[in-house]
């Protein structure tokens, strides 16, 4: 169930911690693979119990829960509630969430939404599209089917999503952040979005180990001042989280045996 080809057999103590007794497990992109979710969820109960003198225990969702795979619906159901007993949950917004509200918001045509995966989105609630809305009225009529589909709880849930989330030396966000500012200068747009000046970065943000998804990699990436949990479930079936005790971290991920 644990990665451990990529760092051996043993745990290796890395840059970073949180405090002493308290655990967190932070999941990637889950991109509508309901499936997966539930996958996970089980392995992490399951990872816990191990640990029992844990005091403390985060559940840490690093965004884009919606668009790609099928159960965009059932996924954002399980959020409301608290997916796993005794964890404190934390749900961080991400780039589809914000193009999905902003569609909705009136802010966009939702054509850039759609191409990216809303449609996957539109299905699964319900919604059916036979052509893309290339005028304005089109536009609108399909806003206001989503906005009749989608469940009002659901949408104030993506809405309260926060930007990023800390515990003791890490922080968590869904895309990154700007290399060379510090947290309260953060733009929520590059919290969301940035890519290419993040991760070419050797020291994003001073003294902390950033957490995030966004960029699909094939397995999770510690590169020590940052560690990417999104591996592409939606295309992939690896859905992917970060347990991390103490100065330990590890990976579980539902294509592990």
């Amino acid at each position: 169930m644990i990665f451990r080809r990529l760092f051996g057999h043993g745990r290796v103590p890395r840059p970073g911690a949180i405090p002493m007794g308290e655990a967190v497990y932070a999941i990637g992109d889950i991109h509508g693979r309901f499936d997966l979710l539930q996958d996970l969820l089980t392995r992490i109960f399951e990872d816990a119990g191990r640990y029992p003198s844990d005091t403390f225990r985060h559940l840490i969702f690093l965004g884009d829960y919606i668009d790609r795979g099928p159960d965009s619906r059932d996924v954002v159901e399980a959020l409301l509630r608290d997916p796993l007993p005794g964890f404190d949950t934390v749900r961080l917004m991400g780039n589809h969430e914000e193009a999905f509200l902003a569609f909705l918001d009136g802010q966009t045509d939702g054509l850039d939404w759609l191409a990216f995966g809303g449609l996957e989105t539109l299905l699964s609630y319900g919604v059916s599209l036979r052509q893309l809305p290339r005028t304005d009225d089109a536009v609108g009529t399909l806003r206001l089917s989503v906005t009749a589909a989608v469940p009002r709880n659901h949408v104030e849930l993506l809405r309260g999503c926060m930007l990023h989330h800390s515990v003791g030396d890490y922080l968590f966000v869904h895309a990154g952040v700007r290399p060379g500012l510090p947290l309260e200068m953060q733009r929520p747009a590059d919290l969301m979005w940035i890519r290419d000046d993040f991760l070419r970065s050797k020291i994003p943000l001073p003294q902390r180990v950033v957490v995030h998804g966004h960029t699909i990699c094939d397995l999770p990436q510690d590169r020590s001042h940052r560690i990417n949990i999104d591996t592409g479930a939606f295309a992939s079936g690896r859905l992917t989280s970060l347990a991390l005790r103490g100065n330990e971290r590890r990976f579980i991920s539902t294509s592990d045996s």
